[in-house]
């Protein structure tokens, strides 16, 4: 219903380093970096034996850094950074596969300052992901059992091979996107939009109905029970007109291309839930405009069917009182306080006139509030005093407390929503904030055989912080999971394969590069994931987008006061 970028700007293709666009060959080693160089010698180096931690079985594979696959030079994540390039511990549980608090790839190093994306998405990426993702991740960084039945333990490759590593597991299938909530019983999809019944209209109903009742009972005492079938039938008849003023907003917004998710029935009348803000205070103005107008037809259309029927009889009756219904329905929507339609033409107005839309959101929202107090207060008074047409009470019953709750109710459905008016127009105002090229981490591209030491140390010597999977011809297939890095001890990493610990790339985790604000968060809400390909328009590899980095960057832009 009516739900940051980063320190720098996104660079241009001639300004950003060769070196730093995915797809290119990565610098073997960074000189400034503490710590050796790797090893340049072709027999691969035997792992020490640091105290209290296993002793190797055999010799690394080809092409991993010797012991536990960190880059020489990285720091260890436990303590401080050893000597020789290799971890103080075993690599075991004691904290080895814990989310790097700098954002990036478990065991490689934070990129340098002023390197592409990674530095410039606005705080550092948690690495917390949903259960499911959780546990694949884990998993997957332990099933590394080789295919002759050893157990792949440290120093030893699996099946023998000591060249080139076996998956972990097999990519697991793309997060299929959560059921939406239907938010009660469908009644139908006019026009395509779905309609529900909160479960709150049956109280509604229930209490119309026996109030309704109770005034038939006094015009026509003859029904009997029968009273409360007729006070049933009003209170559907009453909802159907307010279930037509919410179609008049639905048929007003698609009219001007808005998607609206759907249309609730509820306590105190309904809900056209609307995804997107009219793009002129014009339209803004009509879009709340034809509600209130449609109750006013009714209302006419009731009396004139009322003008042949004889009063004191049930249609009359009936059509007395949704026409009284549909006239209150539409004077107290022309409120001019927010969340009511008369607050949404006010935001109109001052909206047009200062060319500022927050501008015309604050204005009608804190007149909500003053009409939330008014109500509060007045309805009690005005209904005592006989000033609605009733008789004047000078002393306190139960009609009075009924009236003094009725008010507090509707006091606070007003100014309830006028909170969330202010919330969500903060919210559209920062939206344009989120840009994809601006949060996109850098990736490095590696091979599917590719054992994860040496791709993280690849992505180390890159500055990057991410790792996407290509065929041979640098083609994109996967996105190596941040979960299921950390899921793996350092000291396996030599022998666990980064295709295992890849997720599968879907149509709808290919993002652009070019997304932002609304448009970006459709795309991610589409199809949920942890992580996404940015690519250029070309098809080129940009980088790999985090969803955690979004939802960081949008409660930082949240945070900020308006402009």
């Amino acid at each position: 219903m009516d739900v940051s970028g980063g320190s720098g700007q996104p660079r241009s293709g001639s300004e950003e380093p060769a070196e730093h666009h995915a797809g290119r060959e990565a610098p073997a080693a960074d000189p400034a970096r503490s710590g050796p160089a790797p090893s340049g010698d072709s027999h691969p180096e035997p792992a020490r034996r640091e105290p209290g931690g296993p002793a190797p079985a055999g010799p690394a594979p080809e092409g991993a850094p010797a012991g536990d696959g960190v880059p020489a030079g990285a720091e260890d994540r436990r303590g401080e950074p050893s000597g020789n390039g290799e971890p103080s511990g075993n690599g075991g549980p004691s904290g080895t596969n814990r989310p790097d608090p700098d954002g990036g790839l478990p065991g490689a190093d934070t990129p340098p300052a002023g390197h592409g994306p990674g530095d410039r998405t606005p705080a550092p990426s948690p690495h917390a992901t949903a259960g499911p993702e959780r546990e694949r991740g884990e998993n997957a960084g332990h099933a590394t059992e080789g295919t002759d039945g050893t157990d792949g333990g440290p120093g030893h490759a699996p099946g023998g091979d000591t060249t080139r590593p076996a998956p972990a597991v097999a990519p697991g299938p793309p997060p299929q996107r959560p059921p939406e909530p239907g938010g009660g019983l469908l009644m139908g999809r006019p026009f395509g939009v779905p309609v529900y019944v909160a479960p709150s209209w049956f109280l509604v109903a229930a209490l119309i109905t026996w109030v309704f009742g109770g005034q038939l009972d006094r015009v026509l005492p003859e029904l009997g029970a029968a009273r409360y079938l007729v006070s049933l039938f009003f209170a559907v008849a009453f909802y159907a007109s307010v279930l037509v003023h919410e179609l008049a907003h639905t048929l007003a917004a698609l009219r001007f291309k808005l998607p609206v998710r759907r249309i609730q029935l509820q306590f105190f009348g309904g809900v056209s839930e609307i995804e997107k803000e009219a793009e002129t205070p014009g339209r803004e103005f009509v879009l709340a405009f034809v509600g209130p107008l449609l109750s006013l037809v009714l209302a006419g259309v009731f009396y004139l069917a009322l003008q042949p029927v004889e009063p004191g009889t049930v249609p009359g009756v009936l059509l007395a009182g949704l026409m009284i219904s549909n006239l209150i329905v539409a004077a107290f929507n022309l409120l001019p306080g927010l969340p009511l339609d008369g607050g949404r033409m006010l935001r109109a107005v001052v909206w047009k006139i200062t060319g500022k839309p927050m501008t015309g959101t604050v204005a009608a929202a804190w007149v909500g509030r003053a009409l939330a107090v008014s109500v509060l207060i007045g309805l009690p008074l005005l209904t005592q005093s006989g000033a609605l047409g009733s008789d004047a009470v000078d002393n306190v019953g139960m009609d009075t407390v009924m009236d003094a709750l009725l008010a507090a109710i509707l006091a606070a459905i007003i100014w309830t929503g006028a909170g969330n008016s202010l919330r969500m127009a903060r919210l559209r105002e920062h939206l344009p904030e989120l840009r994809a090229r601006t949060l996109t981490r850098r990736a490095v591209p590696v091979e599917s055989d590719t054992p994860l030491s040496e791709a993280l140390r690849r992505a180390n010597a890159a500055g990057a912080r991410a790792l996407v999977v290509v065929d041979a011809e640098g083609s994109p297939l996967s996105i190596v999971r941040e979960a299921a890095i950390v899921g793996v001890p350092e000291h396996r990493r030599p022998w666990v394969a980064v295709s295992g610990l890849a997720q599968d790339l879907t149509d709808g985790m290919r993002v652009s590069a070019e997304l932002a604000g609304e448009e970006l968060l459709d795309v991610l809400r589409a199809t949920p994931a942890t992580e996404y390909l940015v690519v250029e328009e070309t098809g080129a590899i940009y980088g790999v987008l985090s969803a955690a980095d979004v939802e960081r960057a949008f409660v930082k832009a949240m945070a900020r006061p308006s402009a």
